[in-house]
């Protein structure tokens, strides 16, 4: 199948025409004047039409010359138009392509040809919340804003049918096929894309599936982003269960780290000053009090010691 591509139509400034319409109608109405004016010198009187032609021929004239007027004088503005900033015209001929109309003024073209406006302006397309299973089959929402604009405008108006719709459903179709590709989320394996944890990536991902997808309507993707990600409601609150497990479990994690390296720096210091010597047992009984104190999550009750150091 022939693949159609922009290219400029044949177009004069309209401002020009106008002024060569309109010039050429003054010398039709001024050849006219002077043609009467030389048979009235001729005759060396006042002509009228009708004593050289007669009533009918003087009739049968004026209608041949309103049906000149009428189909080659005014179907002439009709080839008149304008293009606003940021639009462009596509012309037919025949059925033909003839071109693109893209500079913004006013122009005037072949009459007899078909004008339809398309504009190039930027586009937001605001994509519906769709649910879809990921990866790793667990249902999530997912929604995406695609900035878009027409970069050929022969392309849009003849490759498809409506490029507005084409794009909304085209759009909605490559969300989901990346949603399918990447997990929602993949815990503390950092190793495996989701669609969480490379949000640039994804993005890229999407804006790259959209293009090859609407490249045949002549539209350029600008950016294409995840708009809203979520899990799907019937497993929202097991899923936020889990990652309140996991954020539990993290922060003691990072508690412990912290209370083990504060013993440790506390029993060094101890003995490199030599405050204290203490046995073994005496050690972990020390190491145990401690930890018990920086892990737990309430304060705790200080006990005052007032026998020996073993009693």
């Amino acid at each position: 199948m022939e693949r159609l591509k922009e290219r400029p139509a044949f177009k004069v400034d309209g401002f020009v025409a106008l002024v060569v319409l309109g010039a050429i109608s003054i010398l039709a109405v001024w050849w006219l004047w002077t043609t009467i004016q030389g048979w009235e010198a001729i005759l060396g009187r006042t002509l009228k039409i009708t004593d050289l032609l007669g009533e009918d021929t003087t009739a049968e004239i004026g209608a041949w010359l309103g049906a000149t007027l009428i189909a080659v004088i005014i179907p002439t503005f009709s080839g008149f138009f304008t293009v606003e900033p940021n639009q462009a015209v596509v012309v037919t001929f025949l059925g033909r392509y003839a071109g693109s109309v893209r500079e913004a003024g006013f122009w005037w073209t072949n009459p007899f040809t078909r004008k339809r406006k398309i504009s190039l302006r930027v586009r937001n397309f605001n994509s519906k919340i769709l649910k879809v299973n990921d990866a790793q089959g667990s249902p999530i929402e997912i929604a995406a804003v695609v900035v878009w604009q027409v970069v050929d405008s022969a392309k849009s108006y003849f490759e498809v049918d409506d490029y507005e719709e084409f794009v909304a459903i085209q759009s909605e179709t490559a969300i989901r096929a990346l949603a399918i590709r990447y997990p929602y989320d993949t815990g503390d394996d950092e190793s495996i894309p989701s669609l969480r944890g490379i949000p640039d990536e994804v993005a890229r991902s999407l804006q790259q599936e959209l293009q090859a997808r609407l490249e045949v309507a002549g539209v350029e993707i600008i950016e294409a982003r995840l708009s809203h990600l979520a899990y799907a409601p019937e497993i929202a609150q097991a899923m936020l269960r889990r990652q309140q497990a996991k954020a539990i479990i993290d922060a003691r994690r990072q508690i412990v780290d912290s209370a083990v390296g504060m013993v440790d720096e506390a029993l060094r210091r101890l003995s490199e000053q030599q405050i204290v010597e203490l046995d073994e047992e005496r050690k972990a009984t020390m190491v145990n009090n401690l930890l018990v104190v920086l892990t737990s999550e309430q304060n705790a009750q200080p006990v005052v010691n007032t026998g020996s150091l073993y009693t």
